[in-house]
């Protein structure tokens, strides 16, 4: 089983690490202030997307090497109308151009925090992650780390899909605090 390390003690990286552990993993947490000597196989960043440039400037030398799950949506809280990333970028992109030596998947996301601890959305349909990202090794560390988790898990493909996994997680954290879903709602797969 792998070592992770989550970046973020919220409800999301809570229900995330919550997730790793039923899988039978083992998971740390890291705090602003902390001084970590090492970070576990897989780092999850479960923070707002305006902490991940001092996350990075931090850590860049322990980060290289690792598998790092960025599950950020870069949306402008101030308005909930817009992404604060370029239309043809996304925060995984940015995270990747800023850590050349760190593998990125994109992932988590799309979910909400009270459907991966309840591991279903609308208390009938098993919650979906879906990773993007350019290393299939990557990809597939994540996915078997998580298996026992009692999550499904797709491959969304590339990194250049993140994009496309931000504006659903745009459109579905803007649907919730329109109060048009719940925050147990939420966008589910079935195949």
């Amino acid at each position: 089983m792998a070592n992770i390390s989550v970046f973020g003690k919220g409800n999301m990286g809570k229900a995330i690490a919550g997730n790793f552990e039923d899988a039978g993993n083992t998971v740390s947490f890291v705090a602003e202030n902390d001084a970590v000597a090492t970070l576990g196989d897989i780092v999850v960043f479960a923070v707002p997307y305006p902490a991940v440039a001092g996350i990075i400037e931090k850590y860049r030398a322990e980060l290289a090497g690792k598998v790092l799950v960025d599950i950020t949506n870069p949306v402008d809280f101030a308005t909930f109308d817009d992404l604060v990333v370029p239309a043809d970028s996304s925060a995984a992109k940015v995270i990747a151009e800023a850590l050349p030596d760190t593998k990125v998947v994109k992932g988590f996301n799309t979910t909400f925090a009270a459907t991966l601890a309840s591991k279903q959305v609308a208390g009938e349909h098993q919650t979906t992650v879906m990773l993007a990202g350019d290393d299939a090794d990557a990809k597939a560390t994540v996915t078997v780390a998580l298996e026992g988790s009692q999550l499904a898990v797709i491959d969304a493909g590339a990194l250049k899909r993140a994009r496309e996994l931000e504006a659903m997680g745009f459109l579905q954290i803007s649907l919730a605090a329109a109060e048009k879903i719940g925050w147990t709602g939420g966008f589910g797969v079935f195949n």
